[in-house]
């Protein structure tokens, strides 16, 4: 009677917990997740991003040749097509969780449905007997097993959605990093083609001066080198671009092969960001509302530990149409009506161990949830402050190659007139080489600060 009485409270006590809850979404802190860009210490006001977050990657990525290039991904990328059928698999296993409300029917049984015998004593007499049974049984859900299970197995069909839009997010960004590194490559090989013919001008130029008397054989020895260290720096441009097709042709589902492109100059981005923060993340990212999914299906996982400590009921018929072994001619109907409770009372710690598990999951999912949140707003602030510093970098290269190329003309004329060395007109060479590369990369780093900053932002949203 003791341990009865026991029972029956902490029965009575896991009931005043609540049966049937809905999940809600718990308080998070997102207070200064982005970092002002101008600032090293302070964080922005919340602001608003639908201007860029949400934009469908069409309007950010205009390039018709890039959109191509995206389209034919979104088909054929195998990874996204993997992601599909796992969203499908969750669909049908859905299903079947609704299904489990309705009765489950059955017909036949293991003993045979229908016997033929004769008697010892007069083998031409026989017994036909046959029984045709059907029996259906249902399961009462007044504790909400069978509600949590099904609401649990939406939030992952939710969450499996939410990876499907992560990888769709990825693919997209990584086309777009691929083509815009093959249009940065392309116009570094340009660049390098360009100082290459200026190269082996400068070394013709070397070996006339030489013959002439005015210069050492290693002038002229210099300079060739110099021309050969374009040629080098040429080939390995080539290299990058062939290993860059070869990747972006494995994102679009084709074997290694030309990509058709434009060129860097014709590109066209945004370059006016607001920084939201907040809710706005919470609403758009793949992985963090997958994040918030999984701890959805945690919390009705917990709801479903607690309704195994109440009874289960189930109530049921079954019926047969039979001649009761030859004794009715024809047959019959016989019909019985069953129900079952069934209480646990002792099942060896089993329950409150399985609800201890659910929720030491629920408070794991919501600590991958809050860091998952944390993450979002780091890459938000990243790509933000990429941007700005890869734009100001570009505006002074933009300077400095200018007055290279100034520099660069002026000391081969100078050269030209006994004013300058041979080694001031190879090292201006150098010099411009170096600023007009690195304002390409800085070009392009901008431009994947953009594919990081709308992919941070959640890739277009849901």
């Amino acid at each position: 009677m003791k341990k009865l009485m026991i029972i029956m409270s902490a029965t009575l006590l896991l009931s005043s917990c609540g049966l049937y809850n809905k999940y809600e979404r718990p308080e998070v802190n997102t207070t200064g997740l982005i970092r002002d860009v101008a600032s090293d210490i302070d964080t922005l006001a919340v602001q608003d991003t639908a201007s860029f977050g949400n934009l469908p990657w069409r309007q950010v990525f205009t390039d018709p040749q890039l959109q191509a290039l995206i389209e034919q991904g979104l088909e054929k990328n195998a990874d996204l097509q993997n992601a599909a059928l796992t969203v499908e698999m969750y669909e049908t296993m859905l299903k079947a969780a609704k299904l489990a409300f309705l009765p489950a029917v059955q017909f036949g049984s293991n003993n045979g449905m229908g016997t033929i015998s004769t008697l010892h004593t007069d083998p031409s007499v026989t017994t036909k007997a046959y029984t045709l049974p059907v029996s259906a049984s249902w399961t009462i859900d007044l504790f909400g097993n069978i509600l949590s299970q099904k609401r649990s197995t939406q939030m992952k069909l939710l969450g499996m959605k939410d990876y499907q839009m992560a990888v769709r997010a990825q693919i997209v960004s990584g086309i777009a990093n691929c083509y815009y590194t093959l249009l940065m490559l392309d116009e570094q090989l340009a660049i390098v083609n360009e100082m290459s013919r200026m190269s082996k001008e400068t070394w013709e130029m070397m070996k006339l001066q030489y013959q002439l008397g005015r210069v050492r054989s290693t002038g002229v020895q210099s300079a060739e080198a110099a021309y050969l260290s374009t040629q080098t720096t040429a080939n390995d441009f080539r290299r990058q671009i062939r290993a860059t097709e070869n990747a972006l042709s494995l994102l679009i589902g084709q074997a290694g092969q030309q990509i058709p492109r434009s060129t860097l100059a014709q590109q066209s981005l945004p370059t006016e960001f607001s920084a939201g923060v907040g809710i706005q993340l919470l609403q758009n990212r793949p992985d963090v509302h997958n994040a918030e999914m999984q701890l959805a299906a945690c919390f009705h996982d917990v709801q479903t530990a607690r309704s195994q400590f109440y009874p289960s009921i189930s109530i049921g018929a079954t019926g047969a149409f039979t001649n009761s072994n030859g004794q009715m001619n024809p047959g019959k109907w016989l019909t019985t009506l069953f129900g079952n409770l069934t209480q646990p009372i002792f099942a060896r710690g089993a329950l409150i161990a399985n609800l201890k598990v659910s929720q030491i999951k629920y408070e794991q999912a919501f600590n991958t949830w809050q860091k998952a949140i944390l993450s979002a707003g780091n890459e938000v602030s990243n790509a933000l402050v990429s941007y700005n510093a890869y734009d100001a970098n570009a505006a002074i290269e933009a300077e400095r190659v200018a007055v290279l190329t100034k520099n660069v003309e002026d000391t081969q004329a100078l050269y030209r007139s006994s004013g300058s060395s041979y080694l001031e007109v190879l090292t201006a060479e150098q010099q411009l080489l170096n600023a007009q590369l690195s304002l390409v990369t800085d070009n392009f780093n901008k431009m994947q600060a953009v594919v990081s900053l709308y992919t941070a932002l959640g890739g277009g949203g849901r």
